[in-house]
């Protein structure tokens, strides 16, 4: 695994998203308590930002039409998403969040 800084853990609000860049891929932090997951910054449905949408506990809601989906998994969780979302794995060291963009999981 290669894990590349993609924030500070405070930059990253608790029960929220954080929008970043990381080696070029747009990948959308969100934050639930301690734990920090990773997910592609792009509805599977209508390619949105899914950092724009809604966060409820381990899941994130595009805007646009509704689809919500499990940030540990990117499962979509309803319709009209039928595809999965890639997510990374995600470790904190220190006060920093680190994701591993050579490992997607979907």
């Amino acid at each position: 695994m290669s894990y590349v800084k993609a924030a500070t853990l405070a930059d990253v609000p608790d029960g929220g998203v954080l929008a970043v860049e990381v080696d070029g891929q747009e990948i959308a932090l969100v934050r639930d308590g301690d734990d920090v997951h990773a997910i592609r910054d792009e509805c599977s449905h209508a390619s949105i930002p899914l950092s724009e949408g809604d966060v409820e506990g381990c899941e994130i809601e595009c805007w646009l039409h509704g689809s919500r989906f499990d940030v540990r998994t990117g499962k979509p969780l309803n319709l009209p998403a039928t595809e999965a979302v890639p997510t990374y794995p995600t470790q904190i060291e220190g006060d920093t969040v680190m994701v591993d963009l050579s490992t997607p999981r979907s």
